[in-house]
């Protein structure tokens, strides 16, 4: 089993240089695997971006930390977007137009991540146990914006937030278990959110 490296637990923040090169590296690792697959030598991401292999096992000491840094990294960004929502919506902003946009995020993150999560299953690394406070909050979020989106009468209100997660979860996948293409993903999308919609 991969031992995994708790993001929560303190730890010296990153010298300025040592944080580009891990934003670089990230970036680099994105690109590289969405094009060539997870199979790729960590060599050539530490080339694309344009730093030397020693800095790159510095950071991720394993292709494997490598994997759930990208994994946990989209969800920080999942996170702080989704945050905006709520203090957005807080003033009355577009609850409905937030909750789709919000699921229009998950459907993409969770189609273009879907072999990094298989690939972390496969190494006995659990995101859920690892990163539970920030499952926790993702989880208090989308129920907060789904009732947002109720209240604002945009959205029919006898499903509950999990249950909208997994429809999105389900459109994200084809019948085999495998992950949906990126089209299909969003074309199935619409359909749930135009099943959600109150009709006036």
């Amino acid at each position: 089993m991969i031992p995994i490296v708790n993001e929560d637990a303190p730890r010296r923040p990153l010298r300025a240089d040592a944080a580009r090169n891990r934003e670089r590296i990230l970036v680099a690792a994105e690109e590289v695997f969405a094009r060539d697959g997870l199979a790729v030598p960590v060599d050539t991401v530490a080339e694309r971006a344009g730093v030397g292999v020693g800095t790159m096992y510095r950071h991720f000491p394993t292709k494997e930390a490598l994997f759930e840094a990208i994994v946990v990294h989209r969800l920080d960004e999942l996170l702080e977007l989704t945050r905006a929502d709520i203090e957005a919506g807080a003033r009355g902003d577009g609850a409905t137009d937030r909750f789709f946009a919000f699921l229009d995020r998950v459907g993409e993150q969770v189609s273009l991540k879907h072999d990094l999560f298989d690939a972390l299953g496969a190494a006995g690394v659990d995101l859920r146990s690892s990163y539970g406070d920030r499952v926790a909050e993702l989880k208090r979020a989308v129920q907060l914006l789904y009732d947002r989106a109720v209240a604002a009468g945009g959205i029919r209100s006898d499903l509950n937030a999990d249950e909208v997660m997994q429809l999105v979860m389900g459109v994200c996948h084809r019948p085999d278990g495998s992950p949906a293409d990126d089209g299909a993903t969003r074309r199935l999308l619409r359909v749930v959110c135009d099943g959600l919609r109150v009709r006036s």
